[in-house]
């Protein structure tokens, strides 16, 4: 399961959240950020070859661009990349209009925006067809997580779930800090670690 994957990567996002925000670490947790970090990557390497989920090689470690002033899918979608997908991924903010030329030019993976090789199609949303390409729907907490921001970024959803509205609000909120993107990204990634914690505890909830 990548569940504890998940988790591990969510421990080095809040590490770099705590030095994102002003906090000074010694070094140990700077020696643990890295130890983490390497642990991580090997865990997913692991997890993604049983579980068919793994990405081409060609595709690991490269950039994904998407459109600038990021909310829901657009924050998102890089919580599964990184988590998921491609630990290393550089996420890149760019007007729409240059999207595309970028991803040609620089051999970038584009989603999220009118033309990208991953983005709404089908009436889901771009987080639930990354989900769906990489496989990565056999997970009961993911595929709920998908559900709850398909609420929150789709207009016509917003009662799929209870959460969806809530999610909804958090990225506005984000939205209107006007921060840089790469910025918010750093900052809004731990919502997604929280909302995927959630999700798992529910799922077990709902077997008991």
């Amino acid at each position: 399961m990548n569940g504890s994957a998940a988790i591990v990567n969510g421990r080095i996002r809040r590490i770099r959240a705590r030095m994102a925000i002003g906090h000074l670490l010694d070094g140990d947790t700077l020696r643990q950020a890295r130890a983490v970090s390497v642990c991580g990557e090997r865990r997913l390497d692991a997890q993604r070859s049983q579980n068919g989920s793994t990405m081409p090689t060609e595709e690991r470690h490269v950039k994904w661009v998407t459109r600038e002033h990021p909310k829901t899918d657009r924050i998102a979608c890089p919580w599964l990349i990184r988590t998921f997908i491609d630990p290393a991924a550089e996420i890149v903010y760019l007007p729409a209009d240059q999207i595309l030329a970028f991803a040609e030019r620089e051999g970038a993976i584009s989603f999220d925006a009118t033309g990208a090789r991953y983005t709404h199609r089908d009436g889901l949303c771009s987080f639930e067809v990354l989900v769906e390409e990489y496989r990565l729907s056999s997970d009961p907490a993911l595929a709920l997580l998908a559900r709850v921001i398909h609420g929150a970024d789709v207009s016509e959803d917003r009662d799929v779930t209870p959460q969806s509205r809530g999610l909804l609000a958090i990225a506005d909120g984000f939205s209107y800090l006007d921060l840089p993107d790469e910025r918010q990204l750093e900052l809004e990634l731990p919502v997604y670690d929280a909302l995927y914690a959630w999700a798992r505890r529910e799922i077990a909830r709902r077997a008991d």
